[in-house]
């Protein structure tokens, strides 16, 4: 039974009109029984996913042996950002690596690149603090609208 549905999916019919017409026919299925026996059934980007995943981790960690005994530490390539390390995993593992399943595998490793800039700074202060007059007399007020 559930390879008949199996099939007419394939062929674009959806599954609750499938178990309609066999309920008709005196087989009695529910959609949601089909998608139950189904679940252990797993999604491709779940996979892919998982391949990532791991793909990642090997990137970013080593095994360092200490005292005889393995350590993980942190390579420079574990300090990159989204996009280095989209184009490294392509480079290196999975040539056609979805880039959200990146993202996905740097956020669940906790991965976020560094920046090397610290802030943004639009102003350099005084060294004493006091700001700087208007030497220009500026003045912003307006008599009427249009006029300055």
């Amino acid at each position: 039974m559930l390879g008949f549905i199996d099939t007419m999916r394939a062929e674009g019919h959806a599954v609750e009109s499938i178990c309609r017409v066999l309920r008709e026919q005196g087989h009695q299925i529910a959609a949601r029984t089909y998608r139950s026996q189904r679940r252990g059934v797993v999604a491709a980007r779940t996979v892919t996913d998982a391949q990532v995943h791991d793909a990642v981790r090997d990137a970013a960690w080593a095994t360092v042996d200490v005292v005889g005994r393995p350590v993980r530490k942190l390579t420079p390539e574990g300090l990159y950002g989204r996009r280095k390390m989209t184009a490294l995993i392509r480079r290196t593992r999975i040539p056609d690596a979805p880039r959200g399943a990146i993202d996905r595998a740097m956020r669940s490793l906790g991965l976020s690149g560094i920046r090397r800039d610290k802030s943004v700074r639009t102003t350099i202060p005084a060294k004493d603090g006091i700001r700087a007059g208007d030497l220009l007399n500026r003045d912003f007020t307006a008599p009427r609208p249009d006029h300055t």
